[in-house]
């Protein structure tokens, strides 16, 4: 007598396969919009660093000028401090008061905090595209 052998198939069926497929597919959908929101934060870190930097620039300025205006009585140009994500400007500066501004670019141009300023007495502030104050852009 000869006795049947039974081969048993190696591999994955569709099923198990659509179930890995489905999880995967769940896993992304939560982490992929942490992790947008995670860049997002450490662009905007890195453009609040450069206004800190030209802010600083601009208080060596005073200490050996007397004065936060260029000498020829117009702002100073800081925008050697722009990043790949944001263009930092003086946006308004008089002998002794200047205001510094990050507006976002590229890829970070739809940041909820939009345009950023801080000012010769370290006031940091954070506006929409509309101008309406936004909280919490520089914690």
């Amino acid at each position: 007598m000869l006795k049947a052998s039974v081969v048993k198939a190696k591999g994955f069926t569709l099923i198990e396969l659509m179930i890995t497929v489905a999880i995967l597919g769940i896993i992304a959908a939560i982490a992929y919009p942490s992790y947008t929101d995670y860049v997002r934060d450490a662009r905007r870190a890195d453009g609040q660093g450069a206004m800190l930097e030209a802010a600083q620039w601009m208080e060596r300025q005073y200490t050996v000028d007397g004065t936060y205006l260029a000498s020829d009585d117009g702002n100073r140009d800081v925008t050697a401090y722009s990043t790949e994500f944001y263009t930092v400007a003086v946006s308004a500066s008089t002998a002794s008061t200047y205001t510094i501004q990050g507006s976002p670019i590229g890829a970070q141009d739809g940041d909820d905090c939009g345009t950023l300023s801080i000012t010769n007495i370290g006031v940091k502030s954070a506006a929409d595209d509309d101008g309406n104050a936004v909280a919490d852009c520089w914690d």
